[in-house]
């Protein structure tokens, strides 16, 4: 059932955005060759629990066992932090992370170059965090999840790179993972039509190569089938009233809005 928000509930998950966007620069300052991705979730729990009232959404949901999910070049989500995973130069990381704040969550991700990186990885970053923005951007009233779906596909296919199709956005709320789902392709004006309140998680997972995903023995490390890189970028956004521009809440400062 997809659940509509109000504006009430919708601040509440703009202040969890915030400390969600804090972490994330957190662990941006901290992305050097030499750490490990142990220490960066680490830094990232104790940052988030010192928010009053605030905790990691991901430490014990469907059992994952971290604050953040740390996935690295071929590794496209739910990598888990190990203080033997220390990161290389030239190596991607991407973060996820998500934060329970008063009964709500609020989720974003980014992938983050560890150093110097070689210019086809830097390309990646900017196509991926481009076909973020463009599906954000159809985040409006009377447009449709495959709107959304098909800006994101548009971009990324469109650089000559492809979109995991088994992994998908979702609503976010009450509970982290809401209806609807919103994959990264599709058509416009298909699958469920957006309405002012709803709040959704968009998240684009774009390869180099083929989008074709396996899930390693750990139960929870998804990586690229061919062994190519990934990119990961997730927001958290809101639908907003008169067809207004999507409201992007996992930002650090407090607009009432982003203009796309």
């Amino acid at each position: 059932m997809i659940t509509i928000k109000s504006p009430r509930e919708i601040e509440t998950m703009a202040a969890a955005g915030r400390i969600v966007a804090a972490t994330l620069a957190l662990v941006a300052r901290h992305v050097r060759p030499g750490v490990s991705t142990e220490e960066l979730d680490r830094r990232a729990e104790e940052f988030i629990r010192s928010h009053p009232g605030a905790r990691p959404s991901f430490k014990g949901l469907y059992d994952y066992p971290a604050t953040l999910c740390t996935s690295i070049n071929q590794e496209v989500v739910h990598g888990i932090p190990s203080p033997k995973r220390v990161l290389s130069e030239g190596d991607l990381l991407s973060v996820d992370v998500g934060v329970w704040l008063d009964g709500l969550h609020a989720d974003s991700a980014a992938t983050f170059p560890v150093g110097r990186v070689p210019p086809e990885a830097q390309r990646l970053l900017q196509v991926t965090q481009a076909a973020l923005m463009a599906g954000v951007g159809q985040a409006r009233v009377g447009n449709h999840v495959g709107d959304i779906g098909h800006a994101v596909q548009e971009v990324a296919e469109g650089a000559g790179y492809s979109v995991v199709r088994e992994l998908v956005g979702h609503g976010i709320g009450s509970s982290f993972h809401e209806e609807p789902q919103i994959p990264n392709y599709g058509k416009p004006k298909r699958g469920p039509r957006l309405v002012a309140g709803m709040t959704i998680a968009i998240e684009p997972m774009v390869n180099v190569g083929g989008p074709g995903i396996r899930t390693l023995d750990d139960k929870w490390t998804v990586v690229t089938e061919d062994g190519s890189l990934s990119a990961h970028f997730e927001h958290t956004v809101a639908v907003v009233e008169n067809g207004g521009p999507p409201r992007i809440l996992t930002l650090a400062d407090r607009g009432p809005g982003v203009n796309l």
